[in-house]
């Protein structure tokens, strides 16, 4: 990437075209003069209030017997399993895609990158989906150790950060930074998540479908 790319990439965007995905971040049109805290109010506590949702609801709602399953699998378990593990697996790609187009990787990003950081953005959320229903209605929020506890966390963190991510977006006078910090929380929780359950049954129970 040439200086003058480099610069534009750096550049906050005014436009309304951005490439923009859920997780990775990209950057938006800097607040001049005014503090960001009255801009960033909406985002930030549209996130914490869905965090603060599901927390409430998995700790008071009964579990019930709901299962995501799958043929083939062993069990729920290894298809919660394996859906985080690709869900994951399509973070990291994003995070690179981002990377690249930012210049920080490699050289000059490829026309296709941007589609490929949307849609593997995209697919990763939507492939958490069956995971974080099954886990509201049959297990809730738990705190029984450690590991069940930072999972309960990461989970609401997870999707509290990606409303936060949705809702700011759209806008233009969110400082720099905005997007490409809850970009990181939303991909610090996915890879929290799949650490403390995907792994953690990996490891535990054995490697297998």
């Amino acid at each position: 990437m040439s200086s003058t790319e480099r610069g534009r990439a750096e550049t906050p965007i005014d436009d309304g075209d951005a490439d923009t995905g859920p997780i990775g971040p990209f950057p938006v049109a800097r607040a001049t003069g005014r503090s960001p805290i009255p801009a960033l109010a909406v985002p930030v506590l549209g996130g914490f209030a869905l965090a603060v949702l599901l927390g409430v609801y998995g700790r008071l709602h009964e579990p019930g017997a709901v299962a995501v399953d799958i043929a083939g699998f062993s069990g729920p378990a290894y298809v919660k399993a394996w859906l985080t593990t690709v869900a994951t697996l399509l973070a990291v790609v994003q995070l690179v895609s981002a990377l690249n187009m930012y210049g920080r990787i490699g050289h000059a990003s490829p026309s296709w990158v941007p589609a490929v950081h949307r849609w593997t953005g995209r697919l990763a959320v939507l492939v958490t989906v069956p995971v974080v229903v099954h886990c509201l209605y049959a297990f809730g929020f738990e705190y029984d150790s450690p590991r069940v506890l930072v999972h309960s966390l990461a989970g609401c963190l997870f999707y509290g950060a990606f409303a936060t991510k949705m809702l700011s977006l759209p806008r233009r006078d969110l400082p720099g930074w905005t997007l490409p910090v809850v970009g990181g929380v939303v991909f610090s929780a996915l890879v929290a998540l799949w650490l403390t359950a995907a792994l953690w049954l990996f490891t535990t129970r054995g490697l297998h479908l």
